[in-house]
């Protein structure tokens, strides 16, 4: 039985994917590795959000052929590209689609014969719910993935074009996966779908996400449940007071607006209405709350005063975490055409501008935790002491961390109280 090699590109629900895909190579009896030397055929998960993603999938697939590898690739770049791929690289020796990989057992048997192509052009996402997930991953944190696709078409975006319409998992299916996980030792889960306020509208009528984390609250050793890419229209007050209400839930919302002037988001296809109350709302009701957001700069047809409309909401609204993007322009969404383009050098310095007023804005936020006792994660140990914990209020790999100098042994997946003795514009210090 042959040995198979997996690499992962892309965002945490693409891990998800490519944990799925190793857990159906296992379930049918192949032997799985993460080191492409150690065999002679790798399944490359790709990414194709942006135009960079789709560089750095591609520079591995050449960099594997030229190591004499058998390539499968598969991921949102086998669906957006699979013709364009074999032509480009006719050394790949199979495109599988991004919701097509339970037929990658039947790929890799066929592959010492003759191409393979499986992509569905109606990509339709349903969630394997008899296969274990063998993870890539293993630390205090985990995710989970409770839906995929999107019934969105938001400007920008290619992905409802790779995955299809939306699709809930059961809650069962999320609580018996969760449990599964706290028993393996993860002390944090992490929810993530490209909506997740969206979810069980599909199966069960109406939005679900505040019975699914009432549920998951239940769960015994469980630490932290943390929820990501919320949707401004479906914040609902019942969501917001479940978060405040249930212990496990952290105080975090990450609510990606995009941007704040009305025009550019009715260009986006973005619900277009003042963020103001909607924020103020969720700050009232979640005390201590830390609310997370990301705006993309240099859309199509964004002028200065749009731009200064968001640089002034941003100074308003004081975020306490923001991520900002350039805007990347991608066939198949429905920006393409938008005219007039707004030069990348412009879209470059309002990158810059926001950046540098968010740091400040990070930096006092962060400065008020100094002499505050708060519970962090512990994330990993040195051997000289220094451990490396993230708080409450911050996600893994797109928030800070907190420093910690301790002569205390402390294990990677405790929460422990941590006190802040210092600070910096993204991260924090502190000592146990």
């Amino acid at each position: 039985m042959k040995k198979i090699a997996l690499v992962s590109h892309g965002c945490a629900k693409n891990l998800v994917d490519s944990e799925l895909i190793l857990g159906i190579l296992t379930q049918n009896g192949y032997e799985v590795t993460l080191s492409e030397d150690e065999t002679d055929v790798v399944i490359v998960n790709t990414c194709s959000f942006i135009c960079d993603a789709e560089r750095e999938s591609i520079s591995t697939i050449l960099e594997l052929i030229n190591k004499g590898k058998k390539v499968i690739v598969t991921g949102c770049l086998s669906q957006k590209h699979p013709d364009e791929l074999k032509q480009e690289i006719p050394e790949i020796a199979a495109v599988v689609g991004a919701t097509d990989f339970n037929k990658i057992v039947e790929v890799i048997k066929n592959i010492d014969n003759n191409y393979v192509c499986e992509v569905n052009t109606k990509p339709n996402y349903i969630y394997p719910e008899n296969v274990e997930r063998q993870q890539i991953t293993m630390g205090a944190s985990s995710y989970i993935k409770i839906a995929d696709g999107c019934n969105y078409r938001c400007g920008y975006c290619v992905i409802p074009y790779l995955r299809g319409d939306y699709h809930s998992r059961k809650i069962e299916d999320i609580v018996s996966e969760a449990k599964k996980l706290v028993k393996k030792g993860v002390t944090e889960i992490i929810l993530i779908a490209q909506d997740t306020t969206g979810y069980g509208m599909d199966i069960y009528k109406k939005p679900m996400l505040p019975k699914l984390l009432e549920e998951l609250n239940k769960i015994e050793g469980l630490g932290w449940i943390r929820i990501m890419y919320a949707y401004p229209t479906t914040m609902s007050d019942e969501l917001i007071d479940t978060i405040a209400r249930l212990d496990k839930v952290v105080k975090y919302v990450d609510i990606p607006l995009q941007h704040s002037h009305p025009e550019m988001l009715k260009l986006m296809n973005r619900p277009a209405f003042d963020y103001r109350p909607l924020i103020e709302n969720i700050r009232k009701r979640i005390p201590n709350v830390s609310i997370r957001t990301t705006f993309i700069v240099g859309y199509p047809a964004e002028t200065e005063e749009h731009f200064e409309h968001l640089k002034n909401f941003i100074k308003d609204m004081k975020f306490d975490r923001v991520g900002v993007f350039e805007y990347s322009r991608e066939k198949g969404t429905p920006s393409y055409d938008i005219k007039p383009r707004v030069p990348k050098k412009i879209a470059h310095r309002r990158y810059k501008e926001l950046m540098e007023i968010q740091q400040q804005i990070s930096y006092e936020r962060n400065k008020s935790f100094i002499g505050k006792t708060i519970p962090c994660i512990i994330e990993a140990c040195a051997d000289n002491g220094e451990v490396v914990a993230r708080s409450e209020y911050d996600a893994p790999e797109v928030d800070g961390v907190v420093s910690i100098k301790t002569d205390e042994i402390v294990t990677p997946g405790d929460i422990e109280q941590v006190r802040i003795v210092g600070a910096t514009e993204y991260d924090l210090v502190g000592e146990i």
